[in-house]
């Protein structure tokens, strides 16, 4: 059975697409996370970006993209938020994990704009793919800026 992954895609008007650097790993990701018991995947999103980014999106108006295919044996549902550029370095990590020497380490420990060209040298090849194949970064932004839902 495939478990579900919630986030949101966090965009502004100058291409740009919010990523978070993932503790001790190479790559970036967006802020997502898993569905806990009885939360609807909306509620999931905005949860994860709270917990991931400190950012709070509750009343914006987010565009639903819906569920997609991501890892074997994950599913993304994704939402989409037009943004203001702000300065990244606000952002902070709420949500922690215990690596193997036993520190409390944040999930997240970076956040930067990155340009939609470069989403697919930041990002691990699964998220890449959905970013890049499976969805139109610049056709997103379009619809998010027409008010399109």
């Amino acid at each position: 059975m495939k478990t579900l992954s919630c986030g949101i895609l966090v965009v502004n008007a100058r291409h740009e697409l919010l990523l978070c650097h993932v503790t001790g790993a190479w790559h970036w990701d967006i802020p997502k996370g898993g569905v806990n018991p009885g939360e609807a995947p909306l509620a999931a999103a905005l949860r994860e970006t709270r917990e991931e980014c400190g950012l709070d999106f509750t009343g914006q108006p987010l565009l639903d993209l819906g569920q997609m295919p991501y890892r074997p044996r994950k599913d993304l549902h994704l939402y989409a938020v037009l943004s203001d550029r702000f300065d990244a370095a606000i952002c902070h990590c709420d949500s922690h994990y215990s690596d193997g020497w036993g520190r409390d380490r944040p999930e997240m420990d970076g956040f930067e704009w990155t340009r939609f060209d470069r989403v697919h040298r930041r990002c691990a090849r699964h998220m890449a793919e959905v970013l890049t194949q499976t969805l139109s970064l610049p056709a997103l932004l379009a619809r998010l800026q027409s008010g399109a839902a």
